[in-house]
């Protein structure tokens, strides 16, 4: 193996360890030691676990899940509310392709987003917000 294709093996490791670290919640409490401070001691423990509660934030959300794939606004007889959903792909077999946020940004590079005839999106979970805290949360059990 040539001296430069070391190099790029070894750069594409790195890379790898960075993406991998980005999708945990421990990695996002890192970064953002502040906001995980003033939530409530219940709040941390859910935010560890990267489960989200009702009455949480949008800080509080991000920390444990991360950004979300899409949001949306709905509006009905109880006024507006924003929606935050997160998403999955999968093949004709049920089988997950690949999930998250930081997946965009390194699409040519990351295996699983090639062109699937039969691939489908699907929400992970969806948490709504009403004037700025979670009001519900949906997520799918199976």
């Amino acid at each position: 193996m040539s001296l430069r294709s070391s190099r790029w093996l070894v750069a594409a490791c790195a890379a790898a360890l960075f993406l991998a670290a980005c999708a945990t919640p421990e990695s996002r409490i890192k970064k953002n030691p502040e906001g995980f401070a003033k939530l409530t001691p219940e709040q941390q423990e859910l935010i560890k676990l990267g489960k989200v509660g009702i009455g949480f934030d949008e800080t509080a959300v991000k920390l444990a899940l991360g950004e979300p794939d899409r949001i949306s606004e709905r509006t009905d007889t109880t006024g507006k509310s924003t929606i935050w959903r997160y998403v999955e792909y999968e093949n004709d077999t049920g089988a997950p392709l690949y999930r998250g946020f930081y997946h965009y940004y390194y699409a040519p590079f990351y295996p699983f987003y090639t062109d699937y005839g039969s691939r489908r999106e699907r929400d992970h979970i969806r948490v709504v917000f009403t004037s700025g805290k979670v009001s519900a949360i949906e997520q799918e059990l199976k």
